[in-house]
């Protein structure tokens, strides 16, 4: 999972301006603070990142860094059983 989290908190931290502790459990806007855009930007540069759409269903996004962590791993997972 850590092949997964590091580069997810190195995004926010670099992308999004996260300066607070970030943890599986960050709450994505209540606890890290992220706004409209900067959730969207941690979805894009994700998405760069790892090569893969995240796809989330629009009426229940991500509120977590465990869920993107969670999302990034099924489409990690769904690109390999493709091939």
């Amino acid at each position: 999972m850590s092949e997964i989290f590091e580069p997810i908190e190195q995004i926010l931290r670099e992308h999004c301006g996260v300066r607070d502790a970030i943890q599986l459990d960050s709450r994505l806007q209540e606890d890290l603070g992220l706004d409209s855009m900067g959730l969207l930007t941690l979805a894009l540069e994700t998405e760069n990142h790892f090569e893969l759409c995240l796809d989330e269903p629009p009426d229940q996004p991500p509120q977590s860094v465990r869920e993107i962590v969670d999302l990034v791993a099924l489409r990690l997972k769904e690109r390999r059983e493709e091939r």
